[in-house]
């Protein structure tokens, strides 16, 4: 099931982007790995700022954050458990983000690198490589987009 976030998923949700990302933790700086997973300190912003959404079952499995900016949208921090890669749950998280940001002319998001398989499911599902890169704590940061 996805649905909205809300303040009690926060020990959830910081559980499924340390347990996403710490294979990659030493590929990152530590100011940008800090920036990925969030902490109490930072989750309360990204729940008041963006929409952040939940898959559950049986607790957070996967979740990712959604904003929009006139008639542009935002992705951030899109994560699954590891456990659950492959089963479908990134792609209800982010069809369910998608619909979030009807009408939009163009989805964007950042990611890195490491994230390879990342990657390759965002341009299976339409992202393509926009050419600008920019600074994330001393590391590039690829930007990806999707028009509508």
């Amino acid at each position: 099931m996805i649905r909205r976030a809300s303040a009690a998923d926060t020990t959830g949700i910081l559980l499924c982007l340390g347990a996403a990302f710490q294979e990659f933790r030493f590929h990152y700086t530590p100011e940008a790995f800090a920036d990925t997973v969030l902490s109490e300190a930072t989750i309360g912003k990204r729940l008041r700022e963006m929409t952040v959404l939940v898959a559950e079952q049986g607790g957070v499995v996967g979740t990712v954050a959604c904003v929009r900016h006139g008639d542009e949208g935002y992705l951030r921090g899109m994560a699954v458990l590891p456990v659950l890669r492959g089963r479908g749950v990134a792609e209800q998280l982010l069809a369910a983000a998608e619909a979030e940001l009807a009408g939009c002319s163009r989805i964007t998001l950042d990611t890195t690198a490491p994230l390879k398989r990342a990657i390759r499911f965002y341009e299976k599902h339409g992202y393509r490589a926009t050419g600008r890169v920019t600074d994330f704590y001393d590391m590039p940061l690829y930007e990806y987009e999707k028009r509508f």
